[in-house]
């Protein structure tokens, strides 16, 4: 399974120019964790409800902009990337999301909570159709040896 099977695929945007309380607000309006923040099209960092300073980080937010608290590295992967190898990024360097990128493009997000989604619903792997395989017995060759004992 790629990650483009189970990414978000609307990403939120903000500018780093905006006031902190501003995405703080438009995160809890969309009920969203995690802002992409684009400039001129090209992606410059990552603002989670973590960096915000959570429900009680007023003064965490007052008088900052989303460039002051904003994380600049961001990961990404594209979207033929394994659901695993994403999974095992995001645990490695300790983050709850990834940014899925088609190039210089914003194709998608995944976040914890899509993987905690798709173990919830049981399916780590496509389903492939099974069929019971086949059994080969070997038998001796008759004309040289003949088999002694009991099989």
């Amino acid at each position: 399974m790629r990650v483009q099977d189970v990414m978000t695929n609307r990403v939120h945007t903000v500018s780093p120019g905006i006031a902190a309380e501003d995405a703080w607000n438009r995160m809890r309006m969309r009920r969203i964790h995690h802002l992409v923040v684009t400039q001129a099209n090209a992606i410059v960092g990552l603002l989670s409800e973590r960096d915000l300073g959570g429900a009680k980080g007023t003064r965490t937010r007052e008088n900052r902009t989303v460039a002051d608290l904003m994380s600049a590295k961001v990961l990404t992967v594209s979207p033929t990337t394994p659901i695993r190898k994403a999974a095992n990024m995001m645990r490695g360097q300790s983050v709850g999301c990834l940014v899925v990128a088609d190039g210089a493009r914003i194709a998608g997000i995944i976040t914890v909570a899509d993987l905690l989604e798709l173990m919830g619903r049981g399916i780590d792997r496509p389903v492939v159709a099974t069929t019971r395989p086949t059994i080969h017995h070997r038998a001796p060759h008759r004309k040289r040896h003949r088999a002694a004992g009991v099989w």
